[in-house]
């Protein structure tokens, strides 16, 4: 039976039967045989039964491709003939694919340039996110029935009100650190009765406000976009649009204008903080009293730097309240997505409130304030 696959008669080589993978290896041994003598015979495939893409790819290891082709055409029906010339072109196209060459210096560059593209475009996103988030907010200043005071006053629970301990305690071992390291430098000079100065300043002006920023950029941004980014997993924000719901009016407003509330009172808790410990370092290791810290914070301080520092509370409580909530709708749908954008807003928010405050630190210089 095998070698009635393959008949030789007066210079006519016939294929015949079923060339399929039932019979692969018999037909495979068979055109091992005849693969060097194919090319003095004519060819005939009209005794080809059945086909299939393993018996068409030893029809063409037997005949070569040009030829091969040129037999489908010729002695095959449509669809086998269709079959055997797609075979054909398939084994015609070479698998050695050369490997690209690596330049470090191109590499290097490519890779800034993609960084940057995404850079570009995730401050078109979030600048498109800030414009939609006001745009909102003042379409509903008029209309207070819509507002959510209940989830307001929740965020204002959950973001300021349980971050006072550790604001308050974080900007107390930093006033102190401030202070102790300001007198070692001024008492070279004799001159450490200036560290007040110099820890009401900073935490007036900078500390206040800048660590209670980065705390809440690491703990409620993070909180933001992990709520919002397992809301979209599990598909409650598309539950919400069905019902004809805004999520932005329900889900965003709530939390930026409880970030708006907390971070100047937590600002201020900040600044308060800050200079007790500042005051507990002058009183017990500079000999300073707190009678004099507080005269002279009285007279070489104004409030303006208190104000200074106050006004940059409510910009940075909306940059990070918008970055925490933009992340949370670019879930998605995984677990992986979750973490990765959680962890993007906590970069991006803390990234944001120092560039912020570095350029309203230049403006307010400008302005002698």
């Amino acid at each position: 039976m095998p070698n009635e696959w393959i008949t030789r008669d007066s210079g006519t080589l016939s294929l015949q039967h079923e060339w399929t993978l039932v019979h692969y290896q018999a037909l495979k041994s068979l055109v091992a045989q005849h693969r060097n003598t194919a090319n003095n015979f004519t060819i005939s495939l009209e005794g080809i039964t059945q086909l299939d893409t393993a018996g068409a790819a030893l029809i063409v290891e037997l005949l070569g491709i040009e030829n091969a082709k040129q037999q489908a055409e010729s002695s095959l029906p449509k669809k086998q003939q269709a079959l055997l010339v797609r075979v054909a072109e398939a084994m015609e196209t070479s698998l050695d694919v050369t490997p690209p060459k690596h330049n470090r210096i191109t590499d290097a560059l490519a890779t800034v340039g993609q960084q940057m593209m995404g850079l570009w475009s995730q401050q078109r996103q979030l600048l498109a996110f800030i414009g939609l988030v006001l745009a909102t907010l003042f379409s509903l200043l008029l209309r207070p029935h819509r507002w959510r005071f209940t989830a307001t006053v929740a965020h204002i629970h959950s973001s300021g009100l349980n971050a006072v301990p550790i604001v308050a305690l974080l900007t107390f071992m930093v006033g102190a650190v401030v202070a102790f390291l300001g007198a070692t430098v001024l008492q070279d000079f004799g001159a450490t009765v200036y560290t007040i100065d110099l820890v009401a300043f900073s935490f007036l002006r900078e500390f206040g406000v800048l660590l209670a920023a980065i705390l809440l950029a690491g703990r409620t941004a993070s909180a933001f976009t992990a709520q919002l980014g397992a809301m979209k997993s599990n598909e409650e924000i598309d539950a919400l649009q069905t019902q004809g719901l805004d999520p932005i009016e329900l889900l965003v407003l709530p939390r930026v204008i409880a970030l708006l509330i907390s971070l100047p009172l937590l600002a201020f808790v900040g600044m308060l903080s800050g200079l007790i410990g500042g005051a507990m370092v002058a009183t017990l290791s500079l000999d300073i009293s707190i009678s004099q810290f507080m005269t002279t914070l009285q007279k070489d301080v104004s409030v303006n730097h208190f104000l200074v520092g106050l006004s940059k509370a409510p910009v940075f409580a909306f940059v990070i309240a918008v970055i925490g909530c933009l992340e949370g709708f670019k879930v998605s749908g995984s677990a992986q997505s979750v973490g990765a954008h959680t962890t993007s807003s906590v970069v991006q928010s803390i990234f944001m409130v120092i560039l912020i405050d570095a350029l309203a630190a230049l403006f307010f210089m400008e302005l002698g304030w």
